[in-house]
C-alpha cells in the first residue's frame, strides 16, 4: 500500500478514531488513569468515575476490563509489581559478591523509582492489604522471597549481618523509601551521588 496516498493522509475523525481504537488502549488509559488518582488520592479516596473521567472514557467502559475497583487495584498492583520484579532480575549478577548484589539491587530500585514514580509510589508508599487479592499476594511474596533468599545466602558466607531477614528488610526499604518520600516532598531531582551515598549508608548498617 502506498503510504502516501490521499487516503492514508487524511485521518479519520476523531471520533471514528475513538470508535476504532485498539482495545488494549482503551485499557491502558484506564490503568494509567487509576495509577495518577490511586497515588494522589489513595484506593479509598478514589471513585470508578473519577477514573472514567481522566481516563476519557465512560464509566460502563471500565466494567467491561474490570469487574470492581478493587479488581482493577489488584491487575494495577500486580503490573507494577511484575514490572519492578523484572527490573530487578535481568541480567542479574547471580555469582557476585554480596555487596555488589546489594548495589545492583539498590541502583536499579533506584532507576525504577527514578523512571516510574508514580508505579513506585503505588507500589511501596501505599498500604494495600486491606483489598489485595491471592494473585496479588503471591506477587508480593514472590518479591520479598527473592530478598529473603538473597539475604539468607550472603549470611551464610558471613557477607551480612545475622539478623531476622525481615528485620533487615524493614531497615533497607525504610531507607530507601525515606529517601524516596523525602525527594518527593522536597521536590528535589536524585542524582547520582545522592543514591550512592543513601546506598552506602543502608549497607553500613547490614553489612557483616
Amino acid at each position: 500500500m502506498n503510504i502516501h496516498s490521499s487516503t492514508q493522509m487524511t485521518p479519520p475523525p476523531a471520533t471514528a478514531r475513538a470508535r476504532t481504537a485498539p482495545v488494549a488502549d482503551k485499557r491502558e488509559a484506564i490503568m494509567t488513569a487509576a495509577l495518577e488518582l490511586f497515588v494522589e488520592r489513595g484506593f479509598f479516596g478514589t471513585a470508578v468515575p473519577e477514573v472514567a473521567e481522566r481516563a476519557h472514557v465512560g464509566a460502563g467502559t471500565i466494567y467491561r476490563y474490570f469487574e470492581s475497583k478493587e479488581a482493577l487495584v489488584n491487575a494495577l498492583y500486580r503490573d507494577q509489581k511484575m514490572k519492578m520484579i523484572s527490573a530487578l532480575l535481568t541480567d542479574f549478577p547471580a555469582s557476585a559478591l554480596a555487596r555488589e548484589q546489594f548495589a545492583t539491587i539498590w541502583g536499579r530500585m533506584a532507576r525504577f523509582a527514578d523512571e516510574n514514580p508514580n508505579g513506585f509510589a503505588f507500589c511501596e508508599l501505599h498500604h494495600h492489604a486491606s483489598y489485595l487479592d491471592a494473585e496479588s499476594l503471591a506477587v508480593e511474596q514472590r518479591s520479598t522471597d527473592l530478598i529473603i533468599n538473597f539475604i539468607e545466602h550472603s549470611q551464610r558466607r558471613g557477607e551480612i549481618r545475622k539478623a531476622p531477614p525481615y528485620m533487615l528488610i524493614g531497615i533497607v526499604m525504610g531507607a530507601f523509601i525515606g529517601v524516596v518520600r523525602w525527594a518527593r516532598e522536597q521536590n528535589i531531582q536524585m542524582t547520582p551521588e545522592h543514591w550512592a551515598l543513601a546506598q552506602q549508608c543502608a549497607w553500613e548498617a547490614i553489612r557483616s
